[in-house]
């Protein structure tokens, strides 16, 4: 006898108006905050965590006071850039950071095992005891971790 197989539906497959409207909002918020960010410096593009438009206004929303004075010079633009839309823009900073998108962790990256050796042998010639034992130990740790 074969198993039945059990699919699970996603929360927009089904006929729910709600839910279609708030992924509209969501997808109108995430092409805003994308058009913004591609106007702005990429310093200053990152820290912008998300863009909405209520009320004729634009919020733009970032995670430290230094990063909105620093937007506070980009009015014009930002106006200009939604100027049908927007009379005004107001930059909020987020007092609890939140981070939406997943951002992959960043790997050291390690010498080849070569130069590790070549390292290790180097720090061995060294008069200065104190300094050849952090190269032995840094080949060390370097070996073991390449080793992983």
């Amino acid at each position: 006898m074969t198993a039945k197989k059990t699919t699970c539906k996603t929360p927009l497959s089904y006929q729910n108006q709600t839910m279609a409207y708030f992924h509209g909002q969501i997808g109108q918020q995430k092409r805003l905050l994308h058009a913004i960010q591609k106007l702005l410096p990429f310093d200053l593009a990152e820290h912008i965590y998300c863009c909405l438009i209520k009320d004729k206004k634009l919020l733009v929303y970032t995670d430290s006071a230094a990063w909105a004075s620093q937007l506070r010079f980009y009015n014009a633009a930002l106006l200009a850039s939604t100027a049908p839309l927007v009379t005004t823009v107001q930059i909020k900073v987020m007092t609890q950071q939140v981070v939406f998108v997943t951002r992959s962790e960043r790997k050291a990256q390690l010498p080849c095992p070569e130069k590790i050796e070549l390292l290790r042998k180097d720090s061995l010639n060294i008069t200065d005891e104190p300094l050849q034992a952090a190269l032995l130990k840094l080949s060390t740790t370097l070996a073991r971790l390449s080793n992983k």
